[in-house]
């Protein structure tokens, strides 16, 4: 098992003092139903046409509060449960991407929920949720070309110790660690504010690895707890 520990900052948890999250860890990782993922995303597409939880509008709206307390503008740089509920409530599904994306992104639809999952192999030390200084590197592709971008002093990120890894706290994640059922190291991060009850949160990440279990099932799968889970 890895030493793994992603950790975080007191300057998030004064931004956001409910914040709690899962994080689960996968090693192992060597997927041999890939089908199931794209299934999955389908008929969450589909679910989220007719019901979605009656917390969600709220959890989302309390991301829009966190993104505007750090500066963020919800509207352009929505959290990313934002963006994949829109994008299915407007054209009633989104593409398959892989098997593993779309099994995260199943779950981030269903539960209104910030789902992230990288590439664990190319982490440099641990993942760490911090306030930018405004100088770490982001990779990014544009044009067809890699770039390097920079986030905003003050603007939440996930990073490592080479640089960030997801700006604006879930709103897009670079390129160096991206996720795909390649990988044989993974890690996903579940993220989730008071408006989204505690056991609910629960049921997403088993709905998670459940999900990944399946989808491999050799891998070694850990699953725990950060952030406030206090009542």
């Amino acid at each position: 098992m890895l030493s793994f520990s992603p950790s975080i900052d007191d300057a998030v948890t004064r931004i956001a003092p409910d914040f709690r999250a899962l994080s689960i860890l996968v090693e192992n990782a060597r997927v041999t139903e890939p089908g199931i993922g794209p299934a999955q995303l389908q008929a969450a597409c589909q679910e989220v046409q007719h019901s979605l939880p009656a917390w969600a509008q709220a959890h989302i709206d309390a991301w829009h509060e966190v993104y505007k307390a750090f500066g963020a503008k919800p509207k352009r740089t929505p959290c990313s449960a934002d963006a994949l509920l829109k994008r299915v409530l407007r054209d009633g599904a989104i593409s398959p991407i892989d098997p593993v994306v779309d099994l995260y992104n199943a779950i981030s639809i269903r539960y209104a929920l910030p789902v992230g999952g990288e590439n664990l192999s190319a982490y440099c030390g641990q993942p760490r949720l911090t306030v930018a200084r405004g100088d770490e590197p982001f990779d990014v592709i544009k044009a067809g070309l890699p770039v390097t971008e920079y986030p905003q002093a003050g603007e939440v990120i996930w990073r490592d110790d080479t640089g960030v890894t997801c700006r604006r706290w879930n709103w897009r994640q670079g390129v160096r660690t991206r996720l795909s059922a390649e990988n044989e190291k993974m890690w996903f991060i579940l993220e989730s504010l008071s408006p989204m009850p505690p056991e609910a949160l629960y049921n997403a990440g088993e709905a998670l690895t459940n999900g990944l279990a399946a989808m491999m099932p050799q891998a070694s799968i850990t699953m725990l707890p950060c952030g406030n889970f206090a009542e």
